[in-house]
């Protein structure tokens, strides 16, 4: 795209020139004419100064008219249009001035400005959404507890009802720590709040230890885990950080599998990257999820029957990006998914440092 770089370009003070040296020519031939009709000296006078009092006036309007239609009411349509946006309406769009092949350094501002407030709409629908979403996941753990607790005050119940009662503000007390948790841990991490603290250490070890953490939440679906891992492969990455995105992935795997499934993780690597697979013979996703899983707070379970509020993935995708790592998924409905962890190995961050 070839921009002009001024908004007067040589030509229009050429076509200036050429209008004040025609005037000239016009005015030469205004008093070779009045001398040869003989008029009064009175009138040899007059002629002339309105004759360039017209053209004065002329070159006035059409420069007062160029500089109005270049710069005052683009510049007028911006100052209405930020007036707008300052208000909070993001649907305004300010037309430029000239046509793509036309461009100048003032359309190119107004293209920008356009796309700055397409983007900014974008923040605020994003903004709503979060909020909107928040308000929906605090409020189901609240509403549980209010009402168990309503339960509890009842003068006459019985020792196990209590219990019962009192678990299930337990858990849902502890569903909202951990939403919040993962709120405050994802917006540090995506305001780099979060510096993470790179060491080299063995992933084969970490993944086995966030593998046991789930034992008996598999044995109780009866879930048959495996696992393919070596002896040791080493990166260099936050370790902390980290165990999120296993113990993330390791979850929802036995999260959505069947009772009677399996869940692998497996692990390979060469000298330049480490990849880690963790697969499952879960319910698998729709495309249309595929696409989204890592937005926050989207759950492909729309009825919320899997616990969760939608932050994990998000989480996970953040620390990979922090760690230089990548990861892709591949699901078919009703036969499972599969998430393939790639990270840089040590030895090859080593050669990049």
């Amino acid at each position: 795209m070839k921009i002009k770089e001024n908004l007067f370009p040589p030509s229009l003070f050429a076509i200036y020139l050429g209008v004040l040296l025609l005037m000239f020519g016009i005015h030469t031939g205004l008093i070779v004419f009045m001398n040869r009709v003989h008029l009064n000296e009175l009138a040899q006078v007059i002629i002339p100064m309105v004759y360039w009092g017209i053209v004065a006036v002329g070159l006035t309007l059409f420069t007062r008219q160029k500089m109005k239609s270049t710069y005052e009411e683009p510049l007028h349509k911006m100052a209405e249009a930020t007036g707008k946006v300052s208000k909070g309406d993001f649907s305004v769009y300010v037309p430029t001035i000239h046509t793509t092949d036309k461009l100048d350094y003032l359309d190119v501002m107004i293209l920008d400005f356009n796309k700055m407030v397409e983007e900014l709409g974008s923040i605020e629908t994003l903004k709503t959404d979060f909020v909107s979403n928040v308000s929906h996941e605090m409020k189901t753990p609240i509403a549980i507890i209010k009402n168990y607790a309503e339960l509890l005050l009842a003068d006459r119940i019985e020792d196990e009802k209590r219990k019962e009662y009192a678990r299930s503000v337990e858990n849902a007390a502890t569903r909202l720590s951990e939403l919040i948790s993962n709120i405050l841990k994802l917006n540090k991490l995506e305001n780099q709040k979060i510096m993470p603290e790179m060491e080299k250490y063995d992933i084969c070890r970490q993944l086995c230890e966030c593998i046991l953490q789930f034992e008996d939440t598999w044995d109780e679906k009866e879930i048959e885990l495996e696992a393919e891992i070596e002896d040791a492969a080493m990166v260099r990455a936050d370790a902390s950080l980290m165990e999120l995105v296993w113990n993330n992935l390791i979850s929802n795997a036995i999260k959505f599998t069947e009772p009677g499934g399996s869940v692998t993780v497996s692990q390979t690597s060469n000298m330049d990257c480490i990849r880690i697979t963790v697969s499952d013979t879960g319910c698998g996703m729709s495309r249309e999820s595929i696409g989204h899983i890592f937005d926050k707070f989207y759950q492909g379970d729309t009825s919320h029957a899997k616990e969760g509020n939608g932050l994990g993935l998000a989480l996970v995708k953040r620390v990979l990006e922090l760690m230089d790592g990548d990861i892709q998924v591949v699901s078919e409905e009703g036969k499972g998914s599969t998430f393939t962890v790639t990270l840089p190995s040590a030895e090859l961050r080593n050669i990049r440092r």
